[in-house]
């Protein structure tokens, strides 16, 4: 690589991994701490996953930031006159950009990396950080708030307080499906968590029970298990890898095509006999919750298989537009380069970006050439600015 290449990319280097670290912390801390508090988390646990919150937060923080360098860096050597004494030295403009194009792109490269492989493997190690901190957790959210309430596995918690591991004066509310809640109210308890059988067991001492349809009993001394608060049954498409996420959709598709195959014997069956009330029964019947489920699924999936390798790419889309734009505003500041450049991105190319991703969800778009939209406006818009910065 040349001198002056050299000495861009460099630049960049320096900028970007300045800027993206400032960024990164203050995210973190600010964001991360801020969630733990609201959830009654301790400062201990949040520092156990802080190292794995870091690479899910890169992946939205990078395209802005690079950005960012790229007005600093090119509004800089322009403001500068050095643009214009490369073009007097009979060099072109669009040979000092490269540098910015390989940087991009190796950025996005980084980013599918980190959202396929990288994003993945932290959630899992958070999910096990905390299924291992599951019983400081449940106790330090007591302490900080007083109760705990989980809608989905009906389950309701109200103490006076928490000393060490035992819960005083602790007033227990469990409401299972379709059943009438069961009340309990102790002087103390403990709370046993058996990972293992998923469930809690809770210890009380001096406790007054209440069941459905039955005078109220007291108990010295009694244990009673509970499921543990629910837990998703499905990952989240974010944080599966692409082969997980083609793996499941396989699976969807052979499923759907085996449905239709024994629909399709089924109608044959009913045309064949007449018995045409059997349209109705699940056999036959597409509109089934299940069915529609896994539509839901499907759409899922593949919304996060094409908004991975698009929203990837936007880094290199952002340096496209940012370069010549930064250039062509060499009398500003570099601040205000990055606001106009940034703010129709913010105004128009996120919206669009999230316009098609619901849609993709929802099946009513296809998102392999759908989530693309954003990305092919800012190469237009690029386009349009290098052809202004190569002739002027």
């Amino acid at each position: 690589m040349r001198l002056l290449q050299r000495y861009i990319l460099f630049e960049l280097l320096r900028v970007f991994t300045l800027m993206i670290t400032v960024l990164t912390v203050l995210l973190v801390f600010v964001g991360a701490f801020q969630q733990a508090t609201d959830q009654g988390l301790g400062a201990i646990l949040v520092l156990k996953i802080l190292p794995f919150i870091v690479p899910s937060m890169l992946p939205f923080t990078i395209p802005a930031t690079l950005l960012l360098t790229v007005c600093v860096v090119y509004g800089r050597i322009s403001g500068d006159q050095e643009i214009t004494a490369a073009k007097a030295a009979g060099i072109n403009v669009l040979s000092l950009l490269w540098p910015s194009f390989i940087l991009g792109g190796f950025l996005s490269l980084g980013s599918l990396l980190l959202s396929d492989q990288i994003i993945p493997w932290a959630e899992k190690n958070i999910e096990k950080t905390i299924a291992l901190e599951l019983e400081t957790i449940f106790l330090e959210k007591l302490r900080s708030q007083n109760q705990i309430h989980d809608p989905a596995s009906g389950i309701s918690i109200t103490v006076m307080g928490v000393r060490d591991k035992t819960l005083l004066v602790p007033t227990f509310r469990y409401s299972p499906p379709n059943k009438q809640p069961v009340h309990l109210q102790a002087e103390e308890a403990t709370l046993e968590f058996d990972l293992a059988h998923q469930q809690v067991i809770l210890h009380i001492s001096k406790g007054h029970i209440d069941f459905p349809g039955k005078p109220r009993f007291y108990v010295e001394k009694d244990d009673f298990p509970f499921p543990l608060p629910s837990q998703t049954a499905m990952a989240k498409p974010r944080h599966m890898s692409v082969r997980s996420i083609k793996s499941e959709l396989g699976n969807l598709n052979e499923k759907k095509d085996e449905f239709e195959f024994q629909r399709d014997i089924e109608v044959a069956m009913v045309l064949a006999l007449g018995d045409f009330e059997r349209f109705h029964s699940p056999e036959i019947n597409t509109d089934l919750p299940q069915t529609q489920a896994e539509d839901k699924r499907k759409n899922k999936l593949k919304t996060a298989l094409s908004s991975r390798f698009a929203l990837s790419c936007s880094c290199f889309f952002f340096v496209l537009v940012g370069c010549p734009f930064s250039i062509a505003q060499a009398r500003r500041q570099f601040l205000t380069s990055f606001f106009l450049v940034f703010m129709p991105i913010l105004l128009f190319y996120y919206p669009i970006v999230l316009l098609t991703i619901n849609l993709s969800k929802l099946g009513k778009i296809e998102p392999g050439w759908s989530l693309w939209a954003g990305n092919i406006g800012l190469l237009f818009i690029a386009i349009h600015l290098l052809r202004k910065v190569l002739r002027n």
